[in-house]
C-alpha cells in the first residue's frame, strides 16, 4: 500500500507533541527544546499541506494556459492550413499520441461502451470544429466567453435551484456587454452561432466523458475518443486544405497545437484531479475566458474593450456561483437524507 509522506508525518508530529508529558523528569532546558521542536514540526506540515494544496492548483492553471495559448497558436496558423485543416491535424496528432501513451484494449467492451465512446468522439469533434470556426471570425476572449455558457447551462438546469437564477442573470448580463451593450451585435453572427454551439457540444462533452470515464480504465476512453474525433474531421480537413496538411511547416505547427492544446493540458489535469476536488477544478475553469482574452491579446494583438472586459467578468462570475451553489448542494443533501 502506498503512504504519502503528509500520512507519514501526523503520526511523527503526535509523538513529538506528547513526548514532554512522557518525559516527566526532564529539565526545563529540555522540554522547551522539545517544545519548540514540535512548533516546528507542525509549521513543516502546514507548510507541506499548504504546497500540496497549491500544487495541483497551479497544474490546472498551467492546462488552461496550455489549451488558450494553443489556441492563439492555431488562429495563427489557419491562414495556411484553414480552421478544418487545423482542427483535423490537432485531433490526429493527439489521436496519436494518446494512443502510444494508452495503449488501450479494443477487445472486451459492450455494444453499449463503444456507443459511449463514439457519442464522446463526436461530441469532442464537434466541440473542437465550431470552437475553432468562431475563433476565426470573432475574439477569442468572446469565443470562449460563449463557449463557456454551455456548461454554465449545463450546471444550472442539473441543480434546480432557484439561486441559479442570479447566476443565469450574470451570465445574460454579460453577453449582453459582449456585443457593447447592444446583445452581440458588435460581433460577427456567424461566429457567436459558432461558438454558442461550441458551448452546447462542450455541455455534451462533459456528460459522455463522464460516462465514458466510468465504462473505460485510466485514459483509455479518451484515447479511443480521439481517435473518433480524429477520423471524422480528417475528411472535412482534406477538402479544405488538401495538400497543405502535409507540408512539414503546417504539420510542425499542427503538432504543436495538438500538444499544447490536447496532449499537456489533458496530462496536466489527470494529475490534477488526483488530489484536486471536482469543483475546484470546476471553479478554475471558469477562468478560461480570462486567459483566453490574455492569450488573444499577447499572440493576436486582440484587445478587448472595457464593456467586453467587464462582460467576461460576469460570466466568469456566474460560471464560479454556479459551481459553489452545486457543491454546497452535495454537501447539504446527506444532512436532508439523515433526518
Amino acid at each position: 500500500m502506498n503512504v504519502s509522506r503528509s500520512d507519514q508525518a501526523a503520526p511523527a508530529a503526535a509523538v513529538v507533541a506528547q513526548q514532554p508529558e512522557v518525559a516527566g523528569a526532564a529539565t526545563t532546558a529540555e522540554a522547551t527544546r522539545d517544545a519548540g521542536t514540535a512548533e516546528t514540526g507542525q509549521d513543516g506540515q502546514a507548510a507541506r499541506g499548504l504546497r500540496a494544496r497549491l500544487g495541483p492548483v497551479g497544474l490546472v492553471l498551467a492546462g488552461g494556459i496550455s489549451v488558450q495559448f494553443g489556441g492563439a497558436v492555431a488562429v495563427s496558423v489557419m491562414p495556411r492550413a484553414g480552421a478544418l485543416g487545423i482542427v483535423t491535424l490537432r485531433l490526429a496528432f493527439a489521436a496519436l499520441v494518446l494512443l502510444a501513451v494508452c495503449r488501450p484494449k479494443l477487445r472486451g467492451h459492450s455494444r453499449a461502451d463503444w456507443g459511449t465512446v463514439v457519442a464522446f468522439g463526436v461530441a469532442m469533434a464537434g466541440m473542437n470544429g465550431l470552437f475553432y470556426q468562431s475563433v476565426a471570425r470573432i475574439p477569442m476572449g468572446p469565443a470562449v466567453t460563449l463557449e463557456v455558457l454551455g456548461p454554465l447551462a449545463l450546471s444550472v438546469i442539473a441543480s434546480r435551484r432557484a439561486v441559479n437564477l442570479i447566476w443565469a442573470g450574470l451570465a445574460l448580463g454579460g453577453v449582453f456587454l459582449l456585443g457593447g451593450g447592444g446583445g452581440l451585435s458588435g460581433l460577427d453572427p456567424v461566429g457567436v452561432a459558432y461558438a454558442l454551439g461550441a458551448g452546447a457540444m462542450w455541455a455534451t462533452y462533459i456528460v459522455f466523458s463522464a460516462r465514458t470515464g466510468r465504462r473505460f480504465p485510466q485514459a483509455d476512453g479518451l484515447a479511443l475518443a480521439m481517435v473518433v474525433a480524429a477520423v471524422l474531421f480528417l475528411p472535412l480537413g482534406i477538402v479544405e486544405s488538401g495538400s497543405k496538411l502535409v507540408e512539414p511547416g503546417t504539420l510542425a505547427l499542427g503538432a504543436v497545437v495538438a500538444v499544447m492544446s490536447s496532449v499537456l493540458p489533458y496530462t496536466l489535469e489527470l494529475l490534477a484531479l488526483r488530489r484536486l476536488p471536482a469543483h475546484t477544478f470546476a471553479i478554475l475553469m471558469s477562468l478560461e475566458p480570462a486567459i483566453a482574452s490574455i492569450a488573444g491579446f499577447l499572440v493576436l494583438s486582440q484587445a478587448l474593450t472595457v464593456a467586453e472586459a467587464l462582460a467576461i467578468s460576469l460570466v466568469i462570475a456566474a460560471s464560479m456561483g454556479a459551481v459553489r451553489t452545486q457543491v454546497g448542494r452535495g454537501k447539504a443533501r446527506p444532512a436532508r437524507d439523515s433526518v
